[in-house]
């Protein structure tokens, strides 16, 4: 009886085994809804289970084991998917592993961590700042969890609890995002203000940004550690303008009491920067603008205003053709107080993802720093071509295909292929 048993037992696990099947979310024009089959993704990597990235082959679609739970996932969150048999998917690996094609599968293992760096004040709900983040955007629609954090968490070595660091609309250099011609009446911007200014003296500075520079040296910590930080808008240039301007004081009166070093831009030292060189300081505080990093002078009508993503090797380039994984390589433009980077101050060994050839402008950079990643993004919201402040929130079920929301997604899922499993 025992022995039936057994032979009955091995015959169910053999059947099962070998009618295997797996879930394939296409990533090409058949998909339904892009940004939230990334949420599936990282859904079935926090069941512990392990998925597939499948870099070139239709869009660069997913894959993962079969189950009914994974399937009513699909089904509830509207993502469109095919179930395959296991020697289809034997069968499509095996074709995307031929050296002549220009695919690559690469294994999906732990769901990141995730941190989003923002004021405590608006993570609370008492958001004062009056616009909003593409990233915390994208997350929730797509269902991607996520924890906030800000300078307090990052001055208390909290980062490296995260395996990915999000910044956006954010001015490290302390200026408050040179508002001050057009806003410092407003309520919103004299509140930020003051709550900037409490936040530095309990943290024991003197001024903001004398915080924003011990902020972004822990970042830079951070990242040279193995951490994955990926910025956008202001996030960027302010980011290495602190950097490259530590120890000098570039802040006007308004901002921080006292008058800006005029000698400042001469002492700018680029070494320490992540992506850019040769930059010169916008001095003038009641200019809209932080440096010549940024491409001021571009004139593209926002019709014609379109970047166009690279092409790199799947089999020998993975990591960058993650971060570029897309249905299109022509992605729409959009503006942001940093919009676009000029190419002649983008670092020789820093990777241009996506760039307008023609305004001579890098959309979408990436780097090395120590042993860890970084990616900048232009622009404050892909599917918002001006997105001024006081402007609603995009609602992202009208743009659920979107392309320049899914480069923001590739970052996110980026370090679940680099990353071991978190002790716990």
């Amino acid at each position: 009886m025992h022995k039936s048993f057994f032979l009955t037992t091995l015959f169910v696990i053999c059947f099962v085994c070998a009618h295997a099947a797996y879930i394939l979310l296409p990533m090409d024009e058949k998909q339904s809804d892009h940004l939230k089959a990334y949420g599936i993704t990282y859904y079935v990597l926090e069941q512990n289970v392990e998925a597939f990235w499948l870099l070139n082959y239709r869009g660069g679609s997913f894959a993962f084991l079969h189950t009914p739970s994974f399937e009513k996932e699909c089904l509830t969150r509207g993502v469109s998917y095919d179930v395959i048999p296991d020697a289809k998917f034997a069968a499509i690996r095996n074709e995307i592993l031929n050296p002549e094609v220009n695919q690559e599968v690469v294994k999906l293992e732990v769901a990141p961590k995730i941190a989003v760096y923002t004021p405590d004040f608006n993570a609370r709900g008492q958001k004062i700042q009056p616009w909003d983040d593409a990233v915390t955007l994208v997350l929730t629609y797509a269902e991607i969890p996520y924890e906030t954090v800000y300078d307090r968490e990052v001055l208390d070595d909290r980062l490296a609890e995260y395996d990915w660091l999000h910044l956006h609309h954010e001015d490290f250099t302390g200026q408050y995002g040179k508002f001050y011609r057009a806003y410092s009446s407003h309520t919103w911007y004299r509140e930020n203000q003051r709550r900037m200014e409490e936040l530095a003296t309990s943290l024991g500075f003197n001024k903001v940004s004398q915080l924003k520079l011990a902020v972004v040296r822990k970042i830079r910590d951070y990242v040279g550690g193995g951490g994955f930080m990926f910025a956008m808008c202001s996030a960027t240039d302010t980011y290495d303008i602190a950097l490259s301007a530590e120890g000098h004081d570039i802040c006007a009166d308004m901002f921080d009491g006292d008058p800006a070093d005029p000698h400042a831009h001469e002492h700018l030292d680029f070494s320490r920067t992540f992506a850019f060189k040769d930059f010169s300081l916008v001095r003038n505080p009641m200019e809209y603008e932080y440096s010549s990093i940024d491409n001021r002078k571009r004139r593209v009508k926002p019709e014609q205003d379109y970047f166009t993503l690279f092409e790199f090797s799947a089999k020998w380039d993975p990591i960058p053709s993650m971060l570029t994984q897309n249905h299109t390589t022509t992605v729409k433009g959009f503006m942001g107080q940093t919009t676009a980077f000029m190419k002649s101050q983008v670092k020789p060994n820093v990777l241009v993802l996506g760039e307008n050839n023609v305004a001579d402008e890098a959309r979408y950079i990436h780097g090395v720093h120590g042993e860890g990643f970084w990616s900048f993004y232009g622009g404050h919201d892909p599917e918002d071509y001006y997105h001024r402040v006081n402007d609603p929130e995009t609602d992202l079920s009208l743009h659920p295909n979107s392309p320049g929301y899914r480069l923001i997604l590739n970052n996110i899922l980026f370090p679940a292929a680099r990353k071991k499993k978190r002790k716990t």
